[in-house]
């Protein structure tokens, strides 16, 4: 494992298409230490019984029906790559069709970008609520990378099992999302495939974009929201330490962020808890789920700098 392992991986992608999936997902691990999976039967335990308080929480504070997806895992760095590799293959591939045969100079460029990104990102998820867009069928995950649950809960000084419980809570408000709103995943795809068939057309469409982000600012508010105020115990001290290391990252580490988009995420994050904090504090948290009933429920771009303009639409 290491540097030179990876630099090789890369260096051996072969095929005619512009990345070498394989090459990536190999490339990616050697550069990711996989960390401990040596899960004791109590902790494994601790797992699953935060999982289902979680749910049984959230449905009461949210009324929302739903249950939590089929698999469940704990898994270490090597097991998040393995799992979202292929949906990075799923969302590159109109880009991949439409492009041209390339030198392998470029495809070798094109896979290290690939590893790069997922070994990073894989060094850094805690939780992961997947639900596997752009693959057959409707099944979803819930996925806890528990090497960088242990590592940040000790950076951050917090008890390992409280950290453990929040980031579940986090998770399993998206299964909520998604399992109230059938037509989310679809209404999903639908945006990225337009703004990804655009962007392979060489067109940056800027509507179908700002639709994807839009969807997206609904998600990540409301799971923001429900985590509030589902969430039984104390969280504000959490919330302040996990702001304060993200702040205090190094001009690398927040580059590679910025490349990666997750700046656009916490932004995401805090306009649409802002969204649906003023529309639950005028009108509960049962009213903030209205989102969900149905695509046209999803705020504009507009409503979510102005909620009330949602609520008099949706909840008059």
């Amino acid at each position: 494992m290491g540097l030179y392992h990876s630099v090789r991986a890369v260096a051996r992608a072969s095929g005619d298409g512009p990345i070498d999936w394989d090459a990536v997902a190999a490339a990616a691990k050697e550069g990711t230490d996989p960390g401990d999976l040596d899960v004791s039967a109590a902790e494994r335990d601790g797992y699953a019984t935060d999982v289902r308080d979680a749910r049984d929480r959230v449905r009461t504070v949210s009324e929302l029906d739903f249950d939590l997806p089929e698999t469940v895992e704990i898994q270490n760095r090597h097991h998040w790559i393995d799992a979202n590799v292929a949906t990075f293959e799923r969302v590159m591939a109109p880009i991949e069709q439409q492009a041209e045969y390339i030198p392998g100079i470029a495809r070798a460029v094109n896979t290290g970008s690939m590893a790069f990104a997922l070994s990073f990102l894989g060094n850094n998820v805690l939780g992961q609520y997947d639900p596997l867009l752009l693959a057959d069928g409707d099944d979803h995950a819930l996925y806890f990378v528990r090497p960088n649950i242990q590592r940040v809960a000790g950076q951050l000084g917090v008890d390992g099992d409280r950290f453990r419980r929040w980031i579940a809570f986090h998770e399993v408000t998206h299964a909520a999302e998604f399992g109230a709103a059938p037509w989310l995943s679809d209404h999903l795809e639908a945006s990225m495939e337009e703004a990804i068939g655009k962007l392979s057309d060489g067109n940056l469409d800027r509507a179908s974009l700002g639709e994807l982000d839009t969807t997206m600012t609904a998600v990540e508010g409301y799971a923001e929201l429900l985590m509030d105020r589902a969430f039984d115990d104390e969280y504000d001290d959490l919330r302040r330490k996990v702001d304060e290391r993200r702040k205090g990252r190094g001009p690398i580490a927040s580059l590679v962020r910025r490349v990666l988009g997750l700046g656009m995420k916490r932004q995401q994050y805090e306009r649409g808890k802002a969204f649906f904090d003023t529309v639950a504090d005028a009108r509960g948290v049962a009213a903030a789920g209205r989102v969900w009933d149905r695509p046209e429920n999803l705020p504009t771009q507009d409503e979510i700098d102005s909620p009330l303009l949602w609520v008099e639409r949706v909840d008059p």
